[in-house]
């Protein structure tokens, strides 16, 4: 059960299920609305527009790696911390009370449930593409502009989403005994954002919060949003130690996470 291979391996047996269901998500998120897929576009954009005012004209902050930095380099690296962070913030939402919304994919028929995360997962990395999508259209009127090192992006995410799915997973099942836990999920999402330098550079905790930084720089999202930035965006080279480090705390999430479903599985008809 705690063999990585063994996920994989179940996952790839229920390829097609799980495309099903992702592109099922994708239809429901957006079903009966106006502007429809139109949003997927409309809600990165307002979000960025916010946070940008907030903390880029009120606050007049800046990211201070670029010489130069112009308002668009500032917007583009809150863009991507804030698209890379809402994987997180996503999981977090829907998680907690998702197979107890499903009772009959638990009660009446035969069906794989480890699916169901997998497929919320799907949905959450198409949109997280749209996100990317317009960082990389707009990375070419940046000051650092396109390179090479744009190809790095699939790499960073891949941990990424292998976290939220390991914690998908978790929550999903400790969801269907402890209800209470989708009522604190909206202050931990707010503040593991500020925990992972999504508005401002990883640098002000240093400065700032000498004190919390030994803690606080193990956290993987802030690392991963760390990495994106500098690599993507700004074209420095690689960390491979912090990338080692994100890779294996997201192989670790991601086989704690699966092992902490299946025992749970076994007592979901039980409580549903």
């Amino acid at each position: 059960m705690l063999n990585p291979w063994h996920i994989v391996a179940k996952l790839w047996r229920h390829r097609d299920l799980a495309w099903q269901f992702t592109l099922r998500e994708i239809h429901i998120r957006h079903k009966g609305s106006r502007l429809g897929m139109i949003w997927a576009l409309v809600n990165p954009l307002s979000m960025l527009a916010l946070y940008w005012f907030v903390f880029g004209v009120i606050f007049s902050s800046t990211f201070g790696v670029l010489k130069n930095e112009t308002r668009l380099d500032f917007a583009l690296a809150l863009f991507l911390g804030l698209s890379l962070f809402h994987v997180f913030s996503e999981t977090l939402g829907w998680a907690p009370s998702l197979i107890a919304n499903n009772p009959n994919f638990v009660k009446k028929v035969v069906f794989p449930l480890e699916v169901l995360p997998v497929a919320k997962i799907g949905d959450t990395a198409f949109h997280l593409s749209v996100s990317l999508t317009l960082i990389l259209l707009g990375s070419a009127f940046g000051s650092s502009g396109l390179a090479l090192d744009l190809l790095w992006l699939p790499v960073l995410v891949l941990p990424l989403l292998m976290m939220a799915l390991g914690l998908a997973w978790t929550l999903a099942a400790l969801g269907v005994f402890i209800r209470d836990i989708g009522q604190v999920t909206g202050f931990v999402s707010t503040a593991v954002m500020f925990a992972s330098a999504v508005p401002y550079p990883a640098s002000k905790i240093v400065e700032k919060a000498p004190a919390l930084w030994p803690y606080l720089r193990l956290n993987p999202l802030l690392q991963v949003i760390d990495l994106a930035r500098h690599v993507v965006l700004w074209h420095q080279p690689v960390d491979w130690t912090k990338l080692a480090y994100v890779y294996a705390v997201a192989v670790a999430v991601l086989l704690a996470g699966h092992l902490c479903f299946l025992l749970f599985r076994r007592s979901f008809a039980e409580v549903i």
